[in-house]
């Protein structure tokens, strides 16, 4: 039988570990779809100017033909730095992560320079420089 002190021992420990393992959570955002994912980096965890987004489409309708330099998945992949240019990248991983919240058609999500709105159409996301990248099925388009 476990008396009561063990019983406040484990609940603290419980709390403690929810803590530790929130702030390890992915910061960013899925489609209502779940077929676009986006997560926000920075070095220190603090929006700067080294703060990028990426965002990953899972399913196309069609994918671009791999750069010879890249000898990782390339097309599904998408990055915007605070201040630069947006564009495709060779990348052998994904930021999909399932416990990521649902950016609602409609909404909006700002975080550390980039906007990004959810539609039934698609993903657009941008930064203050209003370079970006709008995410769709059909088309992915960098601007």
């Amino acid at each position: 039988m476990i008396g009561p002190r063990a019983l406040i021992l484990v609940a603290l420990l419980t709390t403690v570990t929810s803590a530790v393992h929130a702030q390890d959570r992915p910061t960013g955002f899925l489609t209502p779809s779940k077929n676009i994912a986006c997560q926000f980096f920075t070095d220190n965890g603090q929006a700067n100017d080294k703060a990028l987004l990426r965002c990953d489409i899972m399913n196309m309708e069609a994918r671009p033909r791999r750069p010879a330099d890249c000898e990782l998945d390339y097309g599904h992949a998408f990055e915007i730095s605070v201040k630069g240019t947006a564009g495709r990248i060779c990348a052998g991983d994904t930021v999909m992560d399932a416990s990521l919240p649902v950016l609602a058609y409609g909404e909006v999500w700002q975080r550390g320079g980039f906007t990004c709105r959810s539609e039934q159409t698609g993903l657009t996301c941008f930064n203050a420089m209003q370079r970006g990248f709008s995410l769709a099925r059909a088309e992915q388009k960098v601007f």
